[in-house]
């Protein structure tokens, strides 16, 4: 069987052979039946192997969150196992110690700053945000208007049900 390839540019020899009076109408027209049966074949190919991949997207997808939803479980795991440790660390006091495998202490963490009135904080503290351009509303706007600095850019894909 031919490749997609080879039928699109058979079909493109047809479509320039038709434009040659002296070929028989007959022999275009059959020509051209059989191309179509192959493409329409070969689609058919086409569209099962996308189907295949698309259940594989899926079942990688599936995963992906099967083990996103896990790392979430033991991260949260770790965080309360820490949280019993340095709890009882601090009950006993023995903020500081050795083990033959770790060493363990209490430490004080960096200061954060913690805002009570956000209002009166002075402007020179202020980071200054760039306007982001909201292309939804845009884009409804530009249904029922015309303008020069914006359009609507309709494009076409392959839908396969």
């Amino acid at each position: 069987m031919a490749t997609l390839y080879e039928l699109t540019g058979s079909f493109k020899e047809l479509m320039e052979m038709a434009q040659d009076e002296t070929m028989d109408q007959q022999m275009i027209n059959d020509t051209l039946e059989g191309i179509e049966y192959e493409i329409e074949e070969k689609a058919d190919s086409y569209a099962k192997l996308i189907k295949c991949l698309e259940g594989d997207v899926d079942a990688i997808s599936k995963e992906i969150e099967r083990l996103n939803n896990k790392k979430k479980t033991i991260t949260g795991n770790i965080s309360s196992i820490k949280k019993n440790l340095e709890k009882a660390m601090l009950v006993t006091g023995k903020t500081k110690f050795k083990t033959e495998l770790f060493g363990f202490s209490i430490q004080k963490n960096p200061a954060s700053v913690f805002i009570d009135q956000e209002e009166n904080s002075p402007a020179e503290y202020w980071k200054p945000q760039k306007p982001v351009l909201d292309k939804k509303a845009l884009g409804a706007f530009l249904k029922d208007n015309d303008v020069e600095y914006a359009h609507l850019v309709q494009t076409e894909s392959l839908r396969i049900r």
